[in-house]
């Protein structure tokens, strides 16, 4: 049977998470204790007892999703992917369970990403809104004739996209998406314009150290958020982890490529239960099951 692994992304945090797997498990504590000392915090403190205005935190809410869905794909060796994927952050833990970044190579990277976009956050205010009920093209059509910077950010599933810009630019978008029949268009509330042009000063930040890392051909294919396709070239998967920082996550495209390569069981590994639901809604003749604890 062929099973793909799927990793969440930022939005999946709770207080408490991975203290289970820390608890019952000695090879994810050896793994959450050398996590602590990579960072150079102790971010299982964090994770345990911090609040869920801590876990929000991007330099702290990254690394945290990241090690605890690496954690609980360690402690369940049972689930043997044939492929993997990751939506948006959760691109490095797939690439870190698939063998293609060591897992301290890889925590570094998501450290750095972390802290690269809040800075860019902070220096260049931005926002995000989800649009239900709206076809993809429709959407990417209305976000091109706003003047300023607005683009879909996230195709997470049939009839529900993220978009990202300048927040003039998003609240005029979402004028104009309710105005051509979206049931919703609402502002996140979220500090930054992830996904977008605006993000390009972390791009450029994260640039240096992916062009770095050691990355390897990983054990089984990893379907990349910017091309929603398998790959195994080391080369590519750098240049693509790279471009997702500024390029829309097409998680419905990387769905429908799953179906179509014959994939049909999907297991989530990692706090939360958002990527189940958007399997369920993208194909809904799939099985889904999670692993979050």
């Amino acid at each position: 049977m062929k099973i793909a692994c799927l990793f969440p992304g930022q939005g999946s945090q709770f207080p408490g998470m991975g203290k289970t797997s820390f608890e019952s498990s000695p090879e994810a504590r050896r793994l959450m204790e050398r996590a602590n000392e990579v960072l150079g915090f102790r971010l299982t403190d964090i994770m345990f007892e911090g609040s869920a205005d801590d876990l929000r935190q991007t330099r702290v809410t990254q690394p945290a999703i990241f090690l605890h869905s690496v954690a609980l794909a360690l402690t369940h060796p049972e689930t043997v992917p044939s492929a993997v994927a990751g939506h948006s952050l959760g691109e490095f833990s797939a690439l870190a369970v698939a063998g293609a970044l060591e897992f301290e190579d890889a925590l570094t990277l998501v450290s750095i990403r972390a802290n690269a976009m809040q800075r860019c956050c902070e220096a260049t205010p931005g926002s995000m809104a989800a649009v239900i009920g709206l076809a993809d093209d429709i959407i990417a059509d209305i976000c091109a004739q706003v003047p300023g910077t607005v683009v879909p950010a996230n195709f997470n599933c049939p009839g529900q996209v993220v978009i990202s810009g300048q927040e003039a630019a998003v609240n005029e978008a979402c004028e104009r998406l309710k105005a051509a029949g979206a049931r919703r268009a609402l502002p996140l509330p979220v500090s930054g314009a992830f996904h977008s042009p605006l993000m390009e000063a972390a791009r450029e930040e994260l640039a240096h150290a992916i062009d770095a890392a050691p990355f390897k051909a990983p054990r089984c294919p990893v379907y990349q958020n910017v091309s929603a396709s398998p790959q195994t070239d080391p080369e590519i998967i750098r240049e693509q982890l790279l471009a997702q920082l500024t390029s829309p996550v097409r998680w419905t495209q990387t769905l429908r490529a799953f179906d179509a390569d014959g994939f049909a069981d999907f297991v989530e590994i990692g706090p939360g239960n958002v990527l189940q639901g958007l399997v369920r809604r993208t194909l809904p003749e799939a099985s889904v099951q999670g692993i979050s604890e």
